[in-house]
């Protein structure tokens, strides 16, 4: 039996509407992205059972948890799920032990899933566990939240903007401990953000929101690739790449990655990682250039042979969007209409597509 995630809702408020319908997938992480005011935080607010849609149904892998045609609505309490919330709003009076205590004794012991140990070392506070709230960073706090949030052993994992209340440097640090949730825990997550590098860097599946409508769900490598939405405007557009280690070059530091279902590679400036590892890349429209020639005189160290499949203009006078074929996988690339024009640029045209390995995002 396929496991999912069915979410359909509406929401009316005074000046806003929020209406949706969702399939997801049943496992791993979905991002619901949008700006400000999109209704992301909304959608998860009524999946918790802290917003009571007008007219929804909510089933998780099967189990339904709000059905407003049946009359059937299951309150917070009783829906198995964690929610991690911008702040962590740790219990101030209690050690990090007691906040992760308070989370797992919510659950008679035969129902537990994760244990105190799995979550603090997943989540990498094991030496923090004496320690009062006040004297933790603003990233351990978040570390903390999400922990407390897995030791009620839930069958949804909600994260409203974890990252947002931190500077770059605390996200860096939380960063891979959410992507080791994603890799270990067979707990779905969906996760809000309004920042393309998180849900590129987390996300398996991604619903773009805007004005309370989903414009647009799928898997996240084809959604990132498609020029009719929204994403592919920004700066920071461009697509996600799920490849595999297959060489590291120890004197430069750089891994070579090949593209799924292909026999091409990308170089990218990494440490050392085990062979045939699955390793995810983010590669901006903003950093591939397009050439008519392989050229090896050059310090782009990446040469792929792509065939244009369509163009878009940009959100600019000066730029077009291009869409690429790389033997399967799809890339982005924004260039001035001079280029395009110089290039002779037309769609089923094969050229070279060049991306500086320092420019990657792994």
């Amino acid at each position: 039996m396929t496991s999912t995630i069915d979410v359909r809702l509406n929401v009316d408020f005074p000046d806003f509407t929020v209406n949706v319908d969702l399939s997801l997938p049943g496992r791993g992480v979905t991002a619901l992205y949008g700006h400000s005011g999109s209704g992301k935080t909304t959608c998860l607010r009524c999946i918790a059972g802290l917003e009571k849609a007008s007219t929804g149904f909510i089933s998780i892998n099967g189990e339904v948890w709000q059905d407003s045609a049946n009359g059937v609505f299951l309150p917070p309490h009783k829906r198995s799920l964690g929610y991690v919330f911008q702040e962590a709003s740790l219990f101030p009076h209690l050690t990090v032990r007691g906040n992760l205590e308070f989370g797992l004794k919510r659950i008679p012991a035969r129902e537990r899933h994760v244990n105190l140990e799995q979550a603090t070392t997943l989540l990498g506070i094991d030496h923090l566990l004496a320690r009062q709230p006040d004297k933790l960073s603003g990233g351990e706090r978040q570390r903390v939240g999400i922990a407390r949030a897995l030791l009620t052993s839930p069958r949804l994992l909600l994260l409203d903007e974890p990252l947002a209340a931190l500077d770059a440097r605390r996200k860096g640090e939380i960063l891979p401990y959410l992507e080791r949730l994603h890799d270990e825990l067979d707990i779905p997550m969906l996760y809000v953000s309004h920042s393309q590098d998180e849900v590129a860097r987390l996300a398996d599946h991604l619903v773009l929101l805007s004005g309370g409508q989903a414009l647009a769900s799928g898997p996240i490598a084809e959604t990132l690739a498609r020029l009719d939405l929204p994403l592919a405007m920004g700066d920071d557009a461009g697509v996600v790449i799920e490849g595999a280690v297959v060489a590291y070059d120890a004197a430069y530091d750089l891994v070579t990655v090949r593209l799924p279902r292909s026999d091409l590679t990308i170089r990218v400036a990494h440490s050392v990682l085990e062979m045939s590892k699955p390793l995810r890349l983010k590669v901006q429209a903003r950093d591939v250039s397009l050439t008519l020639q392989a050229d090896d005189q050059t310090s782009i160290l990446n040469r792929l042979p792509v065939t244009v499949i369509s163009e878009v203009p940009a959100d600019n006078t000066a730029h077009v969007l291009v869409r690429l074929d790389a033997s399967g996988t799809p890339l982005l690339a924004r260039i001035t209409r001079y280029s395009r024009d110089q290039l002779h640029l037309h769609t089923g045209q094969t050229l070279w597509a060049q991306i500086k390995s320092v420019a990657l995002l792994a």
